[in-house]
């Protein structure tokens, strides 16, 4: 597995690949990769004939009181753990490579990031949306995967390649789950034991909530179930549980295909996301 972190030699490299037709898919990543990381590239092996994964933590999706400087890193463990992979290439660029002195340019996918996430970590999806144009332009894969646990996440990366006409397919990978049903996530490794067995409230919540919409309960109260499930599991406060259009990601008072149950909750000093399908 070759590791570049240079964007001409990234781009002779990607050239290579694509040699004869060949195929290349993206898997972003900010590394502490874990099995929900290791799925997105293991799709991208079935649909293309190289992965390219992208490790950069990436300060601009960071708010000033978040955990940019915390965040985990380990990039030989996890450059090891994509060769076991199959992964052809790995972009692992500095801050300065990303960004060089005198950027100024951002991108914002304004409505869909305006709610949920977005309103409580303002910012955040104008950095997503710009390191993932800057990745896209980048690499300049055929296809890119991203987890569905980020919903809002894929829903503007999705709006801005459209809008933007990124010659680029976009998949959604699946939720990888613990048994216990907890979404994979880099942030689990900030949780305490007691937490931890604490936070399976959250999913279970949400798919009771899910499953009483689907059955025909008014949604109003079914999210404030939720919300009561999850505070009573152990959880410190609530961002968000709310019912959307899968799309659009307007909030509906009722059930209309295609949905999605968005949430996300503090416990301690850890944020946690997650999200069900309707139906």
């Amino acid at each position: 597995m070759q590791i570049i972190r240079d964007i001409a030699m990234l781009r002779r490299a990607v050239s290579a690949l694509k040699q004869g037709g060949k195929s290349v898919a993206l898997v972003p990543t900010m590394g502490a990769l874990h099995d929900g990381h290791l799925s997105l590239v293991r799709m991208g092996r079935r649909v293309a004939d190289h992965v390219v994964v992208s490790i950069f933590v990436n300060p601009t999706q960071f708010g000033p009181a978040e955990d940019y400087a915390a965040y985990p890193r380990d990039e030989a463990r996890d450059a090891a753990l994509l060769a076991q992979e199959g992964v052809a290439l790995l972009w692992a660029p500095d801050v300065a490579v990303m960004y060089p002195g005198g950027h100024s340019t951002h991108v914002e996918v304004a409505e869909l990031g305006a709610d949920y996430c977005g309103a409580a970590r303002p910012g955040h999806f104008d950095g997503v949306a710009t390191v993932v144009a800057k990745l896209f332009n980048q690499v300049r894969a055929d296809v890119a995967i991203f987890g569905e646990k980020d919903w809002q996440q894929l829903a503007i990366i999705r709006r801005m390649a459209r809008d933007l006409d990124f010659a680029i397919d976009i998949l959604g990978a699946p939720i990888a789950r613990n048994t216990d049903g907890l979404a994979l996530s880099s942030r689990n490794a900030y949780l305490s034991k007691d937490q931890r067995a604490a936070a399976t409230a959250f999913p279970a919540a949400l798919k009771a909530a899910a499953q009483a919409i689907a059955g025909g309960a008014e949604v109003g109260e079914a999210l404030a179930k939720a919300e009561s499930d999850i505070v009573a599991g152990g959880f410190d406060s609530i961002d968000y549980v709310a019912l959307a259009d899968a799309d659009s990601l307007e909030r509906l008072s009722a059930l209309r295909k295609p949905a999605r149950l968005l949430a996300a909750a503090r416990i301690g000093k850890t944020r946690l996301i997650d999200n069900l399908a309707v139906e």
